[in-house]
């Protein structure tokens, strides 16, 4: 085969298609064309693991080696990739080291070996292994060659890697991590118009956050909606997805979960909010709660716009009375019943203007601790759960009350 000819085939394809999975496809027909091995594979490097797992997998097998984790320095492609070193071993049972390996990996029935690293400057990406190749094309020459292709898969790799920061960037708070306003829309339409399946939707707004901002700094402000993203995070798990929508509103979507088993949720995660002690770091204590929204698609709306009014309804309803505690679309107001039923901590000020706590302004502070708990909207003293009116669409989320 012409080796320029490859590397034209394999320059046109870098240059023409984002999909790395499409071009590393291309580099390893490449070579297994020219080596004409019985097993090969492409391994990448897990830097969080400390292993390496089987992205491309073909020959005899092959389909037992997906999900397979290589731990860094074991094996062949642990040792290549561990050393940054290619592997060249064109007869196994003439090297002591490798020879001893295949005896123990009798499965493996490896009798010549082919191994290089993908590498980006310092850093090894990955590995592509050649298990029994010809033996008459394992020359200097040949490996070269090999490398070379590396070269492109690890261009491959680096281009596909920037094209993902550059996405996850566009979707991604920077100040908590978390998914964007923009991303929400973007899920809530594929929720909506392409799925069409029930899931649960989740506006929380943090009770006097302002406060925190003109006591201790919008660093201290900033810091905080981290703290409280991160809380969110742990508390739904891995199959939900949380929101910063602006300010200091959050939003979860629960793909798959009624209203019972979103309720329930939500209620862990309005309890863990104000049992939860913030900014221990920088020697503060500060405690916050939450007004919580819920509804559920479609019984609850049947379009984005819907689904969201109706959440974001329930949570005005929360922060126009009580505050600290969850509201359910068809049901109103929930009554927590984990927390205690009194009249703002002794005080008589109206809820909406609460002073904080200042036995030490400088290390804690309590957000909403001072806000009454109402009961029902006839009970003396109670607000009407009013729904601000709205007239559709997507709602600002920098305009918050």
């Amino acid at each position: 085969m012409d080796h320029l000819r490859v590397f034209h085939d394999v320059a046109r394809t870098l240059t023409t298609s984002l999909e790395l999975e499409e071009i590393l496809l291309a580099i390893m027909d490449k070579m297994a064309n020219f080596f004409g091995p019985e097993r090969w594979s492409l391994l990448m490097v897990d830097p969080k693991a400390d292993d390496l797992y089987y992205a491309i997998a073909i020959g005899e097998d092959a389909n037992g080696l997906r999900g397979l984790r290589v731990p860094m320095g074991q094996g062949v492609a642990g040792w290549v990739a561990q050393t940054g070193n290619p592997l060249v071993v064109p007869d196994v049972a003439l090297d002591p080291h490798w020879s001893a390996f295949s005896r123990a990996h009798p499965d493996l029935n490896i009798q010549s070996i082919a191994c290089v690293p993908i590498r980006s400057g310092e850093n090894t990406l990955g590995v592509i292994q050649l298990l029994n190749s010809k033996l008459d094309l394992l020359s200097e020459y040949s490996i070269s060659f090999l490398r070379i292709l590396c070269d492109y898969a690890a261009i491959a790799i680096q281009n596909a890697r920037s094209v993902t920061l550059i996405h996850e960037l566009t979707i991604t708070d920077d100040a908590t991590g978390l998914f964007n306003a923009r991303r929400l829309y973007t899920v809530l339409d594929e929720q909506v118009l392409v799925k069409g399946t029930p899931f649960s939707l989740l506006f929380i707004d943090l009770d006097y956050f302002k406060t925190v901002n003109d006591e201790h700094g919008h660093l201290v402000g900033t810091r905080l909606l981290a703290e409280v993203g991160g809380l969110i995070r742990r508390v739904i798990g891995p199959d939900n997805m949380a929101f910063r929508y602006g300010g200091d509103e959050f939003v979860v979507v629960m793909p798959g979960l009624d209203k019972q088993a979103s309720a329930e949720l939500t209620m862990e995660l309005c309890r863990s909010l104000r049992a939860s002690i913030f900014l221990e770091a920088m020697g503060m204590t500060l405690h916050v709660s939450g007004s919580f929204g819920l509804a559920t698609f479609p019984e609850d709306g049947n379009t984005v716009p819907a689904i969201l009014k109706s959440a974001d309804a329930m949570m005005y309803a929360v922060k126009n009375s009580t505050r600290n505690n969850v509201a359910i679309a068809g049901q109103g107001l929930v009554m927590d019943p984990s927390k205690p039923h009194h009249q703002g901590a002794g005080s008589s000020r109206d809820s909406r203007t609460p002073e904080p706590s200042r036995q030490n302004p400088s290390s804690e502070s309590s957000l909403g601790s001072d806000a009454r708990v109402a009961g029902p909207a006839s009970a003396p003293g109670a607000r009407r759960l009013d729904f601000p009116g709205q007239s559709g669409g997507h709602r600002n989320p920098t305009r918050r009350g």
